[in-house]
């Protein structure tokens, strides 16, 4: 059984107000994780309010200012989620802040309610963005770690993007983190963004299955502008269509107040790992222009 209408939100079906896309915890269902995805027409702005979440504005494409209690960030930004890692800001629970941008672009806007809030807005330097190529062969992929324990201090906030090239594999071997286990996985809400290249001719796969316990079966054809939400299960893999190179935004958050990631593989599939040993790096990689 398919629950890819649940799951599965395409393009312009979850666009609200002067977002393109607009994932709250109420629209999903869940407590914590967000993302909202907004467009700036050249000289446009707009004013984010975080109530009780805190933000990132990561730019996809184009550059912004980000004006928030008296300081303002510049953030250069890129061509495209391609080209290179970013900058970005960092934006606390229970503030506002000023989104704007002189030549326009597009801008992830990643969420985590919280009801800490020691942190306050900050930037972030592209060059200090740790960027991992992880897996081999055609399992390679490229991980840029923005916001996660270790690389960028945040409440709850969990966030990275992942590259893939045509004809690749990522998020395999499947792996979930739904349940609290000290030591060994944590209990993170997911959602996976896309972005293709090849205009409207690209396109790629995502999968999500559950366990017994608690079913779940998603197999859904994914394009630029996509969604898909992750409640629970194992997710992957993140399948690139050859030809047409693969990217998403992960963002995630959970009850936990350790802020970790802890992730375990389908036991079914894990061994894939051990092969990596013996496979080169794809040279496709690293993507762009990265520090």
């Amino acid at each position: 059984m398919s629950d890819t209408g649940t799951y599965h939100l395409p393009k312009g079906t979850s666009a609200e107000g002067p977002y393109d896309l607009q994932v709250t915890p109420e629209s999903a269902g869940w407590g914590y994780s967000g993302l909202r995805i907004l467009t700036l027409e050249p000289g446009g702005e707009h004013v984010l309010s975080t109530g009780e979440s805190e933000f990132l504005v990561l730019p996809l494409a184009g550059s912004c200012t980000v004006t928030t209690d008296g300081t303002a960030f510049e953030l250069a930004g890129r061509a495209d989620v391609f080209a290179s890692v970013t900058d970005f800001a960092y934006v606390p629970r229970a503030s506002q802040a000023l989104i704007s941008s002189v030549h326009g672009g597009r801008f992830a806007l990643p969420s985590a309610r919280t009801e800490q809030g020691g942190h306050s807005a900050r930037y972030g330097r592209k060059e200090d963005v740790p960027v991992e190529l992880r897996g081999a062969g055609p399992c390679s992929r490229q991980v840029n770690n923005y916001c996660l324990p270790g690389t960028f201090d945040a409440e709850q906030l969990l966030v990275c993007e992942v590259l893939t090239p045509g004809g690749n594999w990522s998020s395999y071997p499947p792996h979930k983190h739904d349940e609290a286990r000290p030591g060994v996985e944590s209990q993170l809400e997911e959602i996976y963004y896309f972005e293709i290249s090849g205009g409207e001719n690209g396109f790629g796969y995502q999968r999500v299955y559950g366990t017994p316990e608690r079913p779940m079966d998603v197999l859904a054809e994914i394009r630029s502008g996509d969604t898909v939400l992750i409640p629970h299960g194992w997710h992957g893999p993140s399948i690139a269509a050859p030809g047409y190179d693969l990217y998403y935004l992960n963002v995630m958050a959970g009850p936990g107040q350790d802020r970790a990631w802890l992730i375990c593989d389908d036991p079914a599939h894990g061994w894939v790992r051990a092969t990596w040993d013996t496979q080169d790096v794809d040279d496709r990689l690293p993507f762009g222009e990265n520090p």
